[in-house]
C-alpha cells in the first residue's frame, strides 16, 4: 500500500479553491474533499498538489490514497480549511532548525516556537486558530545539518566535501526531517502558508555577490548543490505559493505533469533560474495572496538579485515592475513580505550602505571591503542602495493610498524587533518593519550587546556617509530581543496589532504586544 510520506501541507486559500501538497512512497491517486490529482516524480520521490475545490470553509477534510484514508493521524484535531472573514490572523517567523534528539542539541537550539505555536493551537477551539503561517527563509538549513542527518550524510556518501547537502536526494532529507514534527506537521495541515527562502536554504550568504559567486564557482561541489537547491525549492515550496490559475498556465508544472520522471525538467529549469544573478531574467519567485481587505507580497531577495556586469540589485527591474504592480489596488492592509530587513538597526544600515559603495571601487579598498562584506553578512537591503530607494519609494507611495497600514515583515536576523518610519511627506498609512527571528536556532551571547549598540545613532553618523543617507527615517518601537520566538498579527477591518512572543519550557510567552493602527 502505498504511504503518506510528507504532508498534507495547505497552501493556497481563497473563496473558492485551496491546494494541499503531499509526497508519497510510490506513484497513486491522492484525494481529498472529492478533488484528486495523480502524483508526478522526481528522482524517484512522488509529489502531489490536490487543487479543492466546493468545499465547506471550516469543515473538516481528509486525505485519501488510491481510495484509503490516511490522514488526519490520532492524537490531533481534524484539519480544516479556513474562511476567510474581516477578523485575520496571520503568524510568521523565519529560522528554523530541526527538532532533534540530541542532548547537546536541544540546550544550543531551545523550544522550537513553531511546535509551542502547535501544541497550545492543538487545545484551542477552531474559530481561534490563524489564517495564515509565513514563513519567511531558513526553513532548512542546508550548510548547518543536524548531528543525525550530518551521520545520515557520512554512511550515504562519506565523510567528503561539501560541508553538509549534496545533491537533491539529500534535499529530500531535510524537507522530510524539517516537516515530519507532528504537531508542526498537522498545523502546516490545517494553516494555509506561504513560503519564500533564503540564503541557509542554500548555503550562508548565497548571492552575496559577484565575487562570492566567482569564489563559489571554482569548487567542484557547489553547481550541483545549487540546481538541486533550486530543484527541491521549486517542488517542496515554490509550486504551492501558486494560485490555481497560475498552475493552470505554467509550463514547467506541465512539463513535469507529464513526464515519466521530471528530473531532467527541473534540473534545466534550475539552470536557467539560476542564471538570474547574470541579468537574464528567466523566472519569477515573488508572489501575492490577497486574504479578504489584506494584501500578502512576497519579494524574493536571493535568487533573483542581479550581481553582475557592474550592477547590483536584490529584484530585477522587470520583477520589480511586477511588485509595483501587485503594491496598487484596494487593501487595509499591505504586507510585504521579506526574507531580508528593510529597516536595520540604524548603524548597521550605515555600515552596509558604506561598504557597499567602497567595495564598488577598484584597486585594495574594494577588496578589503568585498572581504569585511562576506565575513560580516552585509547583504541586506541597506548594501543594494538602488533596491532600498526603490522598496522605499514603494513604501511610501502605498502608504499614501487608502491603506491603515503598510508593514514589512522580515526574518533573517536572529532577533526580534519592531520600528515605525516616517517620511518628509506625510503619509496616509502607519509603516513598520516587524522582524521575527529565529523561530527554532541558537542566539549567541557575544551577539546580544551587538545588536543593541546597532539602534546607536551616533554610531551610525560615524560609520556611514552622508551622501548614502536613506530617504526614509525609521525608530525603534520594540526590542531587541533574542530568543526563539513568534509573531502574530491580528487584524480586524482597519485595527492591527502585533504580538511578539518567546518560546520556552513552559511554551509561549508575550515579549509586548505593539498597537498598529486603532
Amino acid at each position: 500500500m502505498t504511504a503518506l510520506v510528507l504532508g498534507p501541507v495547505l497552501r493556497h486559500v481563497d473563496a473558492s479553491s485551496a491546494t494541499i501538497w503531499v509526497q508519497t512512497d510510490g506513484p497513486c491517486m491522492v484525494t481529498i474533499a472529492g478533488c484528486s490529482a495523480k502524483t508526478f516524480q522526481v528522482s524517484g520521490h512522488h509529489y502531489a498538489l490536490i487543487v479543492v475545490t466546493g468545499f465547506t470553509p471550516g469543515a473538516p477534510y481528509e486525505v485519501s490514497i488510491d481510495g484509503t484514508q490516511v490522514w488526519p493521524e490520532p492524537g490531533l484535531p481534524a484539519s480544516r480549511i479556513p474562511a476567510i472573514s474581516d477578523d485575520f490572523t496571520m503568524i510568521f517567523g523565519s529560522c528554523r532548525m530541526p527538532d532533534s534528539d540530541d542532548p547537546e542539541e536541544q540546550r544550543r537550539l531551545g523550544t522550537d516556537a513553531l511546535a509551542a505555536y502547535a501544541q497550545r493551537m492543538s487545545k484551542q477551539d477552531p474559530a481561534e486558530w490563524p489564517d495564515s503561517l509565513v514563513l519567511l527563509g531558513d526553513q532548512l538549513y542546508a550548510d548547518e545539518t543536524s548531528k543525525a542527518t550530518r551521520q545520515w550524510i557520512i554512511d550515504r556518501r562519506g565523510d567528503s566535501e561539501p560541508e553538509g547537502v549534496a545533491d537533491f536526494e539529500e534535499y529530500v532529507h531535510l524537507y522530510r526531517e524539517a516537516w515530519s514534527t507532528p504537531v508542526v506537521r498537522w498545523l502546516m495541515s490545517t494553516v494555509p502558508t506561504s513560503m519564500i527562502f533564503d540564503d541557509h536554504d542554500v548555503i550562508d550568504d548565497w548571492n552575496t555577490s559577484a565575487a562570492w559567486r566567482a569564489q563559489m564557482a571554482g569548487t567542484d561541489w557547489w553547481a550541483e548543490r545549487e540546481i538541486s537547491a533550486i530543484a527541491s525549492y521549486w517542488v517542496y515550496q515554490h509550486l504551492g505559493n501558486l494560485h490555481p490559475d497560475e498552475l493552470a498556465t505554467d509550463t514547467t508544472y506541465a512539463q513535469v505533469r507529464a513526464a515519466e520522471d521530471a528530473t531532467e525538467v527541473l534540473r534545466e529549469f534550475a539552470r536557467a533560474a539560476i542564471e538570474e544573478s547574470d541579468g537574464r531574467k528567466t523566472t519569477r519567485w515573488s508572489f501575492r495572496r490577497d486574504f479578504g481587505r489584506v494584501r500578502l507580497l512576497m519579494i524574493d531577495t536571493r535568487a533573483g538579485r542581479i550581481l553582475s556586469g557592474g550592477r547590483r540589485s536584490l529584484v530585477s527591474d522587470d520583477e520589480f515592475d511586477w511588485i509595483e504592480a501587485n503594491a496598487e489596488g484596494s487593501y487595509d492592509h499591505l504586507l510585504i513580505g521579506s526574507s531580508l530587513p528593510w529597516l536595520m538597526p540604524h548603524a548597521i544600515s550605515a555600515m552596509q550602505a558604506a561598504n557597499e559603495a567602497t567595495s564598488a571601487k577598484p584597486g585594495l579598498s574594494g577588496r578589503i571591503a568585498e572581504k569585511i562584506r562576506q565575513a560580516g553578512d552585509l547583504e541586506h537591503w541597506p548594501a543594494f542602495k538602488s533596491s532600498f530607494d526603490r522598496l522605499t519609494r514603494l513604501v511610501q507611495r502605498s502608504a499614501s493610498g487608502s491603506a491603515a497600514t503598510v508593514c514589512v515583515l522580515s526574518g533573517d536576523v536572529h532577533h526580534l524587533y519592531a520600528a515605525e518610519a516616517r517620511f518628509d511627506a506625510p503619509v496616509n498609512a502607519k509603516v513598520y518593519q516587524l522582524v521575527c527571528s529565529p523561530m527554532h536556532n541558537s542566539v549567541p551571547r557575544f551577539f546580544h550587546p551587538l545588536f543593541r549598540l546597532g539602534w546607536s545613532r551616533g554610531l551610525a553618523v560615524l560609520l556611514g556617509k552622508r551622501s548614502l543617507r536613506p530617504h526614509v527615517k525609521w525608530n525603534k518601537i520594540a526590542g531587541p530581543y533574542m530568543t526563539n520566538a513568534l509573531a502574530t498579527l491580528r487584524i480586524s477591518g482597519r485595527k492591527a496589532v502585533v504580538e511578539l512572543e518567546k518560546a520556552g519550557a513552559d511554551g509561549l510567552t508575550s515579549l509586548t504586544t505593539i498597537q498598529l493602527s486603532d
